[in-house]
């Protein structure tokens, strides 16, 4: 009788392999959810409370569902390819974990997460990165370990082995996980009217909610969609001939927009055509003694006030917050705004790569010299490259300093103040100047111990804000002190100059101050939770002559409308566009940014009225023609 060993034998190999396989079948599913799960965790700082399951996950569950499964197709091709597991999660998992990490950072810093255009700014970070200071939180130290243990475990998880064929089975499965990935960015994520059958809706004005919304994989992959702009519906000649045409023929009839302007009060004939123009846009400025419920020991911006008697006055919609200072510079200069572009987009390193209309460029055609200073390396932000671009013939940076004086590590704002005044004096006979200047000493981030003890600015009183907090923000108001003491010298500089010269002073942009938004929660500046708030976009704002007093309340104006205010209250000639954007300030909108309308009584909103939306569309039409299209606004007339 012939024995059945061999059969038996057989069957077991071939049930183990069986095990085997549904096993891996089993932890293939089971790494690349522990690693999602984990992503999510750390993006968010946790997973417990309303926030995550019934605002965010139960509304929006395809969009989960379908960056977890990218993750499985990302898991199942590299574990195939490795032909083992460990090293197939010790890859996803750190690109896991790195992602969860740098989105609850740039979160905390920027109020915005990690986007795909982040990765063309890795130099200009890694140049701050040294005066940066962040809090490793407990949580990320544990899901750190577990994570590690995966990893560890996936050592032990043995592929199975197949008798025959095997390297065919892994390149199958292989090409398997790929075609689900690739099917699912190609197919969707690349697709904007497929993301909407899965509910999926772009929200570039908010990422910070569109990622919480739709998760890390989900809203980082789709943002690539946004990369690539396309041409207004109807553009072309004739329709941006008609706006301007619109626009020519308004502006015979339109006077100027501030009833108490310098150009409102003095005869044509007898307005300067040339004057100096200075833009001083000062690091992270705004009168933080407008704070409710809390004290300094001594008044912080003394000349800013004095001086708002003088000249036009207001505040600058800022559309940046905790960073991004190039993206109102960029605004300033050009009048084109970022509402249209990819929401942490940076128009100097992505769109202005070749000769684009701006300010200093039409100064320049008008004879003007043109000069940028910066306290900082010419690389940041890639200005180096930019500047020449929206006509600025000479940059001066950190490099270019001989020993400049610094405060908290960075050049100080007195030592800017002398930077402009060596630069004009040097050149004043050679024809009218611009100068743009862009300060540093207040750069975030805040702590205690950056300013001698007895130069500091102290809180006498406050609202029930920590110890920590307090350092940040007294570390601040001695930086906003020390900007409005410079802003005073250099005024009285050029009080005492015979050339007619014209000061433009503003803060980019808002920081966090405290723990997350403590300081702006507790005075009442904002609700809380409200980090969209227009009160953390609208910076103070001087505009001064010394040979035009007299005070002028701008209101609230977008950083884009800055250079068409500045011509239009001095009544200096300007380019067809800005013209259009002065008349958009009376009859549209002061500014549309980030989603917020600021109306022209000063309001705000985040609708746009029918005839708004029409404004809204010219103004990209016109933006889109000088910034991507064929230049038909510099052509029109000829």
């Amino acid at each position: 009788m012939q024995s059945n060993a061999p059969a038996l034998v057989r069957a077991e190999h071939r049930n183990k392999w069986y095990q085997s396989v549904w096993f891996n079948a089993l932890w293939t599913l089971l790494a690349p959810t522990a690693f999602f799960v984990a992503m999510e965790w750390l993006h968010r700082g946790t997973l417990l409370g309303d926030d995550f399951w019934p605002q965010r996950l139960a509304p929006h569950p395809q969009a989960f569902v379908l960056g977890w499964l990218f993750a499985v197709g990302v898991y199942v091709l590299l574990s195939q390819a490795f032909g083992r597991h460990w090293p197939a999660s010790l890859a996803l998992g750190v690109v896991a974990y790195l992602l969860g990490i740098v989105n609850y950072f740039k979160l905390q810093m920027r109020g915005e997460p990690l986007l795909p255009w982040d990765f063309t700014q890795i130099g200009d970070f890694m140049g701050v990165a040294g005066s940066v200071h962040l809090a490793v939180e407990p949580q990320m130290v544990i899901i750190g370990v577990l994570m590690l243990g995966v990893v560890i475990a996936g050592v032990f998880v043995k592929m199975p082995r197949a008798p025959r064929h095997a390297r065919r089975r892994r390149a199958a499965i292989a090409c398997a996980g790929a075609a689900l990935s690739a099917g699912i960015f190609f197919g969707i994520y690349m697709n904007e009217d497929m993301c909407k059958r899965f509910n999926i809706y772009t929200d570039m004005w908010m990422q910070d909610r569109y990622y919480k919304n739709y998760g890390i994989i989900t809203g980082f992959l789709t943002n690539l969609r946004v990369l690539d702009l396309d041409a207004p519906q109807e553009y072309s000649q004739e329709e941006v001939d008609a706006i301007l045409a619109r626009t020519q023929s308004a502006a015979r009839r339109k006077g100027p927009v501030y009833e108490d302007s310098y150009v409102a009060r003095t005869d044509a004939a007898d307005v300067e055509k040339t004057p100096n123009i200075i833009y001083l846009m000062n690091e992270s400025f705004w009168d933080v003694s407008r704070l409710s419920g809390v004290e300094f020991d001594r008044e912080l911006t003394p000349n800013l006030h004095a001086l708002m008697e003088e000249g036009a006055y207001g505040r600058v919609y800022s559309p940046s917050f905790g960073g991004g200072t190039c993206d109102v510079e960029f605004e300033a200069l050009t009048g084109f705004s970022l509402e249209r572009l990819p929401a942490g987009s940076k128009p100097y390193q992505q769109y202005v790569t070749r000769d684009m209309a701006a300010l200093p460029q039409y100064l320049k055609q008008a004879g003007y010299q043109t000069l940028a200073i910066h306290g900082y390396y010419a690389r940041m932000w890639s200005r180096n490259t930019a500047y020449p671009h929206l006509g600025i013939d000479e940059f001066i940076s950190i490099e270019d300093m001989s020993s400049p004086e610094k405060r908290r590590g960075f050049v100080s704002d007195h030592e800017m103040t002398q930077q402009i005044i060596e630069q004009y004096e040097s050149r004043r006979e050679d024809g009218p100047l611009f100068i743009h200047a862009v300060t540093m000493q207040n750069h975030t981030t805040y702590s205690a111990g950056r300013y001698p003890d007895e130069e500091t600015v102290k809180v006498v009183s406050d609202p029930g804000f920590t110890q920590n907090t307090i350092d940040q923000l007294q570390d601040f108001a001695t930086g906003v002190h020390e900007a409005d003491k410079a802003l005073g010298e250099l005024v009285e500089y050029f009080r005492n100059v015979d050339e007619p010269t014209i000061i433009v002073f503003w803060g980019d942009h808002y920081n966090p101050l405290g723990t997350g938004y403590e300081v702006f929660e507790k005075t009442g500046t904002i609700e809380k939770g409200d980090t969209a708030s227009p009160a953390l976009h609208q910076t103070d704002l001087l505009i001064w002559s010394n040979y035009g007093a007299g005070a002028v309340d701008l209101g609230t104006v977008a950083a884009y409308e800055l250079s068409p205010v500045v011509l239009d209250l001095y009544g200096l000639e300007k380019p067809l566009y800005f013209e259009y954007l002065t008349q958009q300030l009376t009859d549209g909108y002061r500014a549309r940014t980030r989603g917020v309308t600021v109306e022209t009584d000063g309001t705000f909103s985040s609708e746009l009225s029918q005839e708004q939306q029409a404004w809204f569309d010219d103004h990209w039409m016109l933006q889109y023609d000088q910034m991507f299209g064929e230049g038909y606004t510099a052509a029109f007339g000829e």
